[in-house]
């Protein structure tokens, strides 16, 4: 499928399915599974996925332009399938072929779908140790935010050894005897159904390992990923930009995305915050325009300000907070 029909049918699923649906999903705090399963039929799971496997194959910059045409139909759905996206691209980028046989296509065809938990990867004393041990690694500690509890069947997960390598893996995604969850209570994208992970001796085969790399490694690598992210952003911004009607932030949301688009790692963080700052004013001109039937409980413009609130601190780093905040405080 190429980029043209990609986006197109990306559109069409928000249109018809999301957008319609958002407030409710909201309400109910549930994503219907129709709403993942459709995603997995159009081939979406698979977005950058190689097309042998299943997989779109699509480029960055059309895999961007999807997150942003979802978020702006569904903000929990696509923060949901969003989390699926990271260990797509990391067992595409494998040299394990063992690996990439039994996990790719299950993955692409959304057949098995992933949520992530970062907490090894994150910057500072990690909550989440890695042990290596006879086979494999032994995984200890926490990891908070994890999405998508109850609609994933595989947590790709990031713990941190002695030597300060960031050890990634391919976990089952179900409690037991060395897994619990905890609820996390959030103000908006309550459907995503986030918790916190608890690991305790959890036992990793070396076979479910896909990478493990220095923490300084992953820290560019991550850097440079922090454009996909900034596409939830765009999104929200864009659907209060189409419910306003023409205005002078139509040119800074186009501004936003190209900064975005030509962001390196020393310039994303300011091109971040700046996305979410916009999200943010975006939704605050929209409770405006509607006035004050916008603060119903049931009104789309209140929804999507809490969304441009959660968008303030959701993947943030030391450096887009820093530039958020000279934003917001002058």
């Amino acid at each position: 499928m190429d980029a043209t029909a990609v986006l197109s049918t990306a559109r069409e699923f928000a249109q018809d399915v999301l957008r319609p649906a958002a407030m409710e999903v909201e309400l109910r705090r549930q994503i219907p599974p129709a709403h993942l399963d459709g995603l997995a039929a159009l081939g979406l799971y698979g977005l950058a996925g190689p097309v042998e496997y299943g997989g779109l194959e699509a480029d960055f910059a059309t895999a961007c332009e999807v997150i942003e045409i979802l978020a702006s139909g569904c903000l929990s759905t696509a923060f949901v399938w969003l989390q699926h996206q990271g260990p797509v691209r990391a067992v595409t980028a494998s040299g394990d072929v063992r690996l990439r046989e039994q996990w790719l296509r299950p993955l692409c065809e959304g057949t098995r779908r992933a949520g992530v938990a970062l907490a090894g990867a994150m910057p500072g004393p990690p909550g989440l140790r890695a042990r290596p041990v006879p086979g494999g690694y032994v995984f200890d500690g926490f990891s908070p935010w994890v999405t998508g509890w109850g609609l994933i069947d595989t947590l790709y997960t990031a713990a941190r050894d002695d030597s300060d390598n960031v050890v990634w893996a391919l976990l089952d995604a179900k409690p037991g005897a060395a897994l619990s969850v905890e609820p996390v209570e959030m103000v908006a994208v309550m459907a995503s159904q986030t918790v916190r992970v608890n690991l305790h001796k959890y036992y990793v085969p070396a076979e479910c390992v896909t990478n493990a790399i220095p923490l300084s490694e992953w820290q560019l690598i991550d850097a440079s990923g922090q454009r996909a992210n900034g596409s939830l952003a765009l999104g929200i911004a864009a659907r209060c930009c189409a419910m306003i009607g023409p205005s002078s932030l139509d040119d800074e949301l186009a501004s936003a995305r190209e900064a975005l688009d030509a962001g390196t790692p020393q310039t994303m963080p300011a091109a971040r915050g700046a996305a979410a700052e916009l999200a943010l004013r975006a939704a605050a001109a929209l409770v405006v325009a509607q006035g004050s039937r916008a603060i119903l409980a049931d009104s789309e413009p209140q929804r999507l300000a809490r969304e441009a609130v959660f968008l303030l601190v959701f993947a943030s780093r030391p450096a887009i907070k820093e530039s958020l905040l000279g934003l917001l405080t002058g």
